[in-house]
C-alpha cells in the first residue's frame, strides 16, 4: 500500500495597484502592503524588512520617478514554494536608472540619499529593469524561507 503524505497547496499570491505620484500615493503604497503581508501570512521578520522597501520604492517613485499626470504601480508576488517575496514599483522615468548603492559618503545631515543603501541593506537582491516606452521598474526580492540548518 502507498502512503503518501498530505501536501499542502502552495498558492502564489500576487497583488498590483496603480497609485498617485504623489506622497499620499507612496503612503498608501506601503499601507496596502502590509495588509497583503498580513493576509498572507508572510514571517514577521521578512514582512517588516518589506515594509521597509516598499516605502523607500514608492516614495523614489513619487519623487524622483515622477512625471505629470503619470501614476506609478506596485507590484508584490509571493511564491511560497520558491521561498520568495518579490516587491516591483515601476514608474514613467526610464531616463534616471538607479545604480546599486556604493557612495557611503552621504553627509550625516543630509535630508536624502540613504535610500537605496537601506533596499541594499533590506534586500536579499535588488536591481531595475527598463519598461518602454519610457518607464523603468526597480524591483527587490526577499527570502521568506528559514535558512537551512547545518
Amino acid at each position: 500500500m502507498n502512503v503518501s503524505s498530505p501536501h499542502s497547496p502552495t498558492t502564489v499570491r500576487t497583488f498590483a495597484q496603480q497609485l498617485s505620484s504623489t506622497r499620499r500615493g507612496a503612503r498608501l503604497a506601503r499601507l496596502l502592503a502590509v495588509a497583503e503581508f498580513q493576509a498572507w501570512q508572510v514571517p514577521p521578520s521578512v514582512a517588516e524588512r518589506a515594509e521597509q522597501i516598499v516605502a523607500e520604492l514608492a516614495a523614489n517613485a513619487a519623487l524622483h520617478g515622477r512625471v505629470q499626470g503619470r501614476d506609478f504601480r506596485l507590484a508584490l508576488h509571493l511564491d511560497p514554494a520558491a521561498g520568495l517575496l518579490r516587491i516591483a514599483v515601476t514608474d514613467a522615468r526610464g531616463d534616471r536608472l538607479p545604480h546599486p548603492a556604493t557612495d557611503f559618503t552621504t553627509s550625516p545631515d543630509a535630508e536624502s540619499g540613504r535610500g537605496l543603501l537601506m533596499v541594499t541593506a533590506l534586500a536579499d537582491r535588488w536591481s531595475t529593469e527598463s519598461c518602454p516606452p519610457g518607464g523603468k521598474t526597480v524591483w527587490a526580492e526577499l527570502v521568506t524561507l528559514p535558512a537551512p540548518l547545518e
